[in-house]
């Protein structure tokens, strides 16, 4: 076994255009994941104890089912029920849905800890529902919420592999094709594990910073 530098030049462009579908999948994945993750957070902290039953335990069911089996499900299940998914937005959709389960509990967390007298404070200024938790709950909840939220962001991008099961090329799928193809398989898993450290290494840091950054400003 040694290192060809010809199938390493040769798959490298390959593998950059899966890298563009990994992120960009990871990107949109983590903005249906914030957004759900919201809105089951607000619904899950309902004062009806139906609705925060119903969203508690439907958040469950989903965060303690493998994501692989969810992704399975809206690929290739939804098709005999009628409804037909491309494989990215089927990922998209199964990432969104998966990490929106855990961004859920960071977001009610963080609405958590605002003290209780800022909601009597909107109250007594005569505030709606809807602008006491956009000027004044949301503002102060959200700070904090940023590094664990980065790290969710990642922890994405690492398991965005896992939709190479239901066909989208990906960065590892785009590996697994080639190395299949040509039956070499050193240069193609390595530049992959190279190409995910590229990108992920420098999040993790970058998620850090706001750590501190956000430790520092309390």
């Amino acid at each position: 076994m040694h290192w060809d530098w010809a199938v390493a030049a040769d798959v490298l462009p390959r593998l950059l255009a899966g890298l563009v579908v990994t992120v960009q999948a990871t990107f949109v994945g983590a903005i249906l994941a914030y957004a759900l993750g919201l809105g089951l957070a607000v619904l899950k902290m309902s004062h009806s104890r139906l609705v925060s039953f119903i969203f508690y335990w439907l958040s469950e069911f989903i965060r303690r089912t493998p994501l692989l089996v969810q992704l399975y499900f809206l690929f290739y299940v939804l098709p005999d029920l009628g409804i037909f998914l491309s494989p990215f937005l089927a990922g998209v959709i199964g990432l969104g849905l998966h990490f929106a389960t855990y961004t859920s509990e960071v977001f009610r967390a963080g609405i958590e800890n605002v003290p209780r007298g800022q909601w009597e404070a909107a109250k007594s200024l005569n505030y709606s529902r809807a602008q006491t938790w956009t000027r004044v709950i949301l503002p102060q909840a959200i700070p904090p919420m940023i590094p664990p939220l980065s790290n969710y962001l990642i922890t994405m991008f690492k398991e965005t592999p896992l939709l190479a099961a239901i066909t989208v090329v990906e960065l590892f799928n785009a590996a697994n094709i080639y190395s299949n193809s040509y039956y070499k398989y050193l240069e193609p898993m390595t530049l992959v594990g190279a190409l995910f450290l590229l990108v992920s290494i420098p999040s993790a840091y970058a998620a850090i910073w706001l750590e501190r950054k956000y430790a520092r400003q309390n």
